[in-house]
């Protein structure tokens, strides 16, 4: 089952976090090797992508010997579009610390055959050994990344099309959720249960409901983020109010 840990509120949530990514970052360079994270992308992360750039800023962390993965990309948006989810990596995060674009890596939307283009990524990923540590949200269909109701648990990165819930909850940053695009690229559960470490970021009461879900009912593919609890290394990251009902 997934540890449950409980912060003050979001800031804290994310020093904790970035000091987690920060250690890896130590751990792994001292063993000559490069750390994988899997990136999500919302408003969740956001405080955590500040502090790490706070983390580069102020206290020296390079994110120079670091490869990123985000989870998912809308069809149809292509890098420069301003809701991409390349441009809000790139304005969040990318742009604010010392490393190569050719060490991040996030689906292509404009992709013209989308399969080739998810086994591309599923190989990029086994490439360099797999993530060590994979950053997720959770919507309130119980999706993580874009693996909406009814994802099984061994699907890989695929081609999907977004809930209506989704496509709502995501409208604030379109408009309207007529705006929001319809499908997306999205890392399966089967490759996200295969990071070594999970850490799921929730705040505020609207995911009480969904957070409880994922972790009291048995797993199932109607409530994808119930799959965590397959996961031998994951934390539910919360505040009071997400934790509210468990």
């Amino acid at each position: 089952m997934p540890l449950i840990r409980q912060h003050a509120d979001k800031t804290s949530a994310a020093k904790a976090v970035a000091q987690e990514i920060a250690e890896l970052i130590g751990l792994r360079s001292l063993s000559g090797k490069k750390t994988v994270l899997g990136l999500a992308t919302g408003s969740s992360p956001l405080a955590l992508y500040a502090e790490l750039i706070r983390l580069h800023r102020d206290e020296g962390l390079s994110f120079k010997d670091v490869i990123f993965f985000n989870l998912d990309e809308y069809v149809g948006l292509g890098a420069d579009h301003p809701h991409s989810y390349r441009h809000f990596m790139e304005q969040n995060l990318f742009h604010s610390i010392d490393l190569p674009k050719s060490s991040t890596h996030i689906p292509d939307g404009l992709s013209k055959d989308f399969s080739a283009e998810c086994q591309a990524y599923e190989d990029r990923i086994k490439s360099v050994g797999g993530i060590d540590l994979q950053i997720l949200g959770i919507g309130r269909t119980g999706h993580i990344g874009f693996n909406e109701p009814t994802s099984a648990e061994t699907c890989r990165t695929r081609h999907v099309t977004l809930n209506a819930i989704t496509r709502v909850d995501n409208a604030g940053f379109f408009g309207s959720p007529e705006s929001v695009p319809k499908e997306a690229l999205t890392m399966g559960v089967g490759t996200i249960l295969e990071a070594r470490k999970i850490a799921l970021l929730a705040f505020g009461a609207g995911k009480a409901e969904i957070v409880l879900r994922a972790f009291r009912e048995k797993p199932n593919g109607h409530c994808p983020a119930t799959w965590l609890q397959l996961h031998p290394d994951c934390t539910f990251h919360l505040d009071a109010a997400a934790r509210s009902s468990l």
